[in-house]
């Protein structure tokens, strides 16, 4: 079976010019090697894609597979981690991870946010500021935290984000506006940071560890920010959780996982409040997938899972919803060639 791998990579827009913040949520090329073995060694065949421009000119040239690993997260616009999935489902290609419409709305933290509330779950009070004369008339006790609305890796967030008042709130709000766009700025949790994997999709979904982050001495303090993400090996201890809260942290993230219907697998972030109850705070549909450096195989890991076998659980959905779309379909899952793709392993 041929499966196409799409992605961004980091060092290819470091090389067109774009900044290490700009290309902070790309891949590296460990990350893609690592994924592409993995694959093999499951018996699969793989081709390298890239990003979705690649993938156009492959699909307008007749190229076709028979799935497609994605992590593609897109440079532009609100619906950048949405484009390479959209361009897959108008020839049928099926993919991994989730779909067009879940990835806008993840996205868009402020979205997801409101549609886990509508759903009775919990998530902090939050805002969202276009300009900064929405902050005449400030209604939200301190303290407070504010980030980009429509980023991840933890862009824009750094010791500041962390605001004890108004004066600080402006000057956060005026550096996040000018590079991101939309800040969204929500109560600050004091209690417990949680980063929960989950593996699967709808009611097949389940929590597959809790791990707990612990800043250590010289890391921004009180907010997992960017410089701790990236130099977690010397600011960061990470640990498995299995207490009462943090049972009630998985048992929330895996109901917003099914709300806001992510599959395959994901990260939901969870934090306590000042009683010890979670809340909701983002999650991520399409998790990192560098085997030592990111947050789900660094959960896989302790759990004394392989990067294999995460791996294998996410083909293992992804090709359990295939299969069910063929039926559906008819047997026919995708506008395809006469014949396999040249260059491919089979």
């Amino acid at each position: 079976m041929n499966v196409g791998i799409t992605y961004d990579l980091r060092d290819d827009y470091l090389k067109l010019g774009y900044s290490p913040e700009q290309a902070a949520e790309f891949d590296s090329e460990e990350t893609i090697q690592a994924i592409d073995a993995a694959l093999a060694e499951l018996g699969y065949g793989t081709e390298r894609i890239g990003g979705v421009r690649r993938l156009t000119e492959l699909l307008a040239a007749g190229r076709r597979w028979d799935i497609v690993f994605n992590i593609a997260e897109g440079m532009y616009g609100a619906g950048r981690e949405a484009q390479v999935p959209a361009l897959l489902d108008a020839y049928r290609i099926p993919y991994t991870f989730s779909d067009p419409l879940v990835l806008c709305l993840t996205l868009d933290k402020a979205l997801a946010k409101q549609a886990v509330r509508a759903a009775g779950l919990a998530t902090p009070d939050h805002r969202i500021i276009q300009d900064e004369a929405e902050l005449s008339n400030w209604d939200m006790a301190f303290p407070v935290f504010a980030k980009p609305l429509r980023e991840g890796t933890g862009k824009g967030v750094d010791a500041s984000s962390l605001v004890r008042n108004q004066l600080a709130l402006r000057g956060v709000v005026s550096r996040l506006l000018h590079h991101f766009g939309p800040v969204l700025v929500e109560s600050y949790l004091p209690g417990r940071e949680f980063t929960v994997g989950v593996v699967g999709a709808g009611a097949s979904a389940r929590s597959v560890g809790v791990m707990e982050i612990h800043l250590l001495n010289g890391a921004d303090a009180g907010c997992y920010t960017q410089r701790n993400k990236e130099d977690c090996a010397s600011l960061v201890r990470y640990d498995l959780a299995f207490d009462e809260q943090a049972q009630a942290a998985a048992d929330l993230a895996v109901s917003c996982y099914r709300v806001l219907g992510c599959r395959d697998a994901g990260r939901v972030d969870v934090r306590l409040d000042a009683q010890g109850r979670p809340h909701f705070l983002e999650v991520n549909p399409l998790a990192g997938l560098h085997p030592t450096h990111s947050d789900l195989p660094i959960l896989w890991s302790l759990g004394g899972g392989r990067y294999l076998q995460l791996i294998r659980s996410i083909m293992d959905a992804a090709m359990t919803r295939r299969r069910v779309e063929d039926e559906c379909w008819g047997g026919v899952n995708s506008i395809r060639p006469a014949r396999p793709a040249a260059g491919t392993r089979l």
